[in-house]
């Protein structure tokens, strides 16, 4: 039986791909409710149309989907409407899939708290190619040891209003983890002035933004001698809807529980 799937935030430029990554799932997934703000431009509008498919019938609304309408919500909107949607969707008992980033420490406390109820795959980054890179960094980390300075540059669109990027953070996370380090006393976050030589320690978080980049994310790793560089370069948003669809895929039937795209891939 297709997996009955909820976008919210079906009508912005991730919700849209999301729709589209539904449809060619060839009947694996379902989309059962299209949720938008109520000062949506287009609410009422048919939503595979918005999305560049045929017309389906199923129409964007403000109202989020009630019990048995949906197995799984997929979320991809901003950390207010989130939070509201994960009251919502533990009323519901609905499963939830969410790649929302800028989250703060308190929100990510509620997700988790949540997750003691109802199964939930939160990422700060859907693609499948940024997790298999979590894991390769986190090797190397492993395997080079010490004698390598390790340096994190993001790149986003001129529109992406936190940074650094959920992405970079997280592979800031990996890496850290891997070498031993705490993440809140070795990273480091901007450079001016007589800042002095590098620590041996720190890890390196750097920021651009402009233009319409989907995401760049390279983790150096700066030894004597020679250097490595892992890059991840998305092209499409599609790429993130992919993923976000076949986390849902995973998801559906699982009991309660925080899970990631590590968990989804089998990389754990």
């Amino acid at each position: 039986m297709a997996v009955r799937v909820a976008v919210l935030g079906a009508g912005g430029k991730v919700g849209r791909a999301l729709v589209r990554a539904i449809a060619e799932t060839k009947g694996a997934a379902v989309l059962s409710a299209a949720v938008e703000r109520s000062e949506f431009p287009y609410l009422a509008a048919d939503v595979s149309q918005l999305a560049g498919l045929s017309p389906s019938g199923l129409r964007l609304t403000d109202q989020r989907p009630g019990k048995d309408v949906a197995d799984v919500w997929i979320d991809f909107s901003a950390p207010a409407a989130t939070m509201a949607n994960l009251q919502a969707g533990a009323a519901a008992g609905a499963a939830m899939v969410i790649g929302t980033t800028g989250l703060s420490p308190s929100e990510k406390e509620k997700v988790a708290a949540a997750a003691k109820t109802i199964p939930i795959v939160f990422t700060p980054n859907m693609s499948m190619g940024v997790n298999v890179m979590l894991k390769l960094i986190a090797d190397a980390a492993r395997l080079l040891g010490p004698g390598y300075d390790i340096e994190i540059v993001e790149t986003h669109h001129r529109l992406k209003r936190d940074a650094p990027s959920g992405t970079a953070l997280r592979l800031a996370e990996a890496v850290a983890e891997a070498s031993g380090r705490d993440l809140a006393t070795t990273a480091r976050y901007d450079r001016h002035g007589d800042i002095g030589p590098r620590t041996d320690a720190e890890i390196g978080i750097q920021t651009l933004r402009g233009g319409d980049v989907f995401g760049d994310h390279t983790v150096f790793f700066l030894g004597q001698g020679d250097r490595l560089e892992i890059t991840h370069r998305a092209s499409s948003r599609d790429t993130f809807a992919h993923g976000a669809v076949r986390a849902a895929l995973w998801l559906a039937g699982k009991p309660a529980g925080l899970f990631d795209m590590q968990d989804v891939l089998g990389l754990k």
